[in-house]
């Protein structure tokens, strides 16, 4: 008789013990998800929120959220913080239409237009390589000169702004001739995936992966490399060491120096290809004003999945489901009609709340 009983004060013990750590945690932000997603299923009329558009449009609209937020888990988790994330993508969609829009004065452009095929592949290596110089350079002045993150980035997401601004000459660029496969990487593919069952001559032309947007897939694709990176590897246990005890982790032979510029150099490649899935959703437009604000928006991702701005803390699956959250509010707040100012003022609180939670549960651990 006792042994069940001490296999069954065990298996206790452990249950208490995942809900008082992270799968406990991960699984409190998926459940939050699923009660806010409830409430608008039920309180948007006509069952029009959980529509198979609606729900393709959401995951569509979490893409880039999604995506950035890649790396500002790693640099939150580093107990960083990027305030220029924003600019960041709105400088890959800046080079991006800037590369494939009309250069009066030939040169590069010039080249490319007489190379179509070469022409986007210039493009997205343009976008990116410009968002992931941009976080080295943000990684090198705040390693070089020993400098908050947060002064450093706060400056830098006005200077890259401005850059974005300045190669755009302050205007929208609009990329002539025939669109590219860019344009299409964020297009709604469900209806088509579905009509091929009903069309021969569709399903023809409908490869069977398709049932999701492109940039759906490279966003699985980046969550698979950040995942390995941070769980797998030596860099990722120095990430979380780093951001855990800095002091500790020098002493322990940890080169913080080399962890820091890393994580703002991965952040701004991941930003920078969200740049891309920005730029294929807001039509192919090279605007220098796309994103503003974006980095509140990715920073809320991260932390509402369940990092902490203490460092140490943090996942892939809880910045999805954060950015998950994020646009299911907002479309569930566009859908019921309210203001933009009362989506703004709930998303705040929201922020709070996920910080405040996170300051309590430290206080209980300790």
């Amino acid at each position: 008789m006792s042994a069940p009983s001490e296999t069954a004060k065990s298996s206790g013990g452990g249950l208490a013990a995942f809900f008082k750590g992270p799968g406990g945690n991960l699984l409190g932000r998926f459940l939050a998800l699923v009660l806010v997603f409830a409430f608008f299923a039920v309180m948007v009329n006509e069952g029009k929120f959980y529509t198979l558009r609606n729900l393709e449009n959401i995951l569509r609209q979490s893409c880039v959220y999604a995506t950035a937020g890649l790396g500002m888990t790693m640099v939150i988790i580093a107990a960083g913080i990027d305030l220029s994330a924003g600019s960041l993508i709105a400088i890959s969609v800046v080079a991006t239409a800037w590369v494939l829009g009309p250069d009066d004065n030939g040169g590069v452009r010039l080249f490319v237009a007489q190379h179509p095929t070469l022409a986007p592949l210039l493009a997205v290596s343009v976008g990116v390589l410009s968002a992931t110089l941009a976080g080295l350079f943000n990684g090198t002045i705040i390693v070089g000169l020993r400098l908050m993150p947060f002064i450093v980035t706060l400056g830098t997401m006005g200077m890259i702004r401005g850059l974005a601004k300045g190669l755009a000459h302050e205007k929208d660029i609009y990329p002539p001739g025939d669109e590219t496969w860019i344009n299409h990487i964020m297009d709604p593919r469900l209806a088509n995936w579905i009509a091929r069952f009903h069309d021969p001559a569709l399903a023809a032309k409908t490869s069977p992966w398709a049932i999701l947007p492109a940039g759906v897939w490279i966003l699985f694709v980046g969550v698979i490399v950040a995942s390995f990176i941070l769980r797998y590897t030596r860099l990722g246990r120095h990430i979380f060491a780093v951001g855990s005890n800095e002091e500790t982790a020098r002493l322990c032979g940890v080169r913080v120096g080399r962890t820091k510029l890393f994580v703002y150099t991965a952040c701004g490649f991941f930003c920078g290809v969200a740049g891309l899935m920005q730029y294929s959703y807001i039509g192919g437009i090279g605007q220098p004003t796309s994103a503003v604000s974006y980095e509140l928006f990715v920073i809320a991702s991260v932390i509402i999945g369940g990092a902490s701005f203490n460092g140490g803390e943090g996942s892939i699956l809880g910045t999805l489901i954060g950015a998950l959250t994020i646009t299911v509010l907002y479309t569930g707040g566009q859908q019921m009609g309210w203001p933009k100012w009362v989506q703004e003022i709930v998303i705040g609180g929201i922020i709070i709340g996920a910080v405040a939670l996170d300051r309590l549960r430290h206080r209980r651990q300790g």
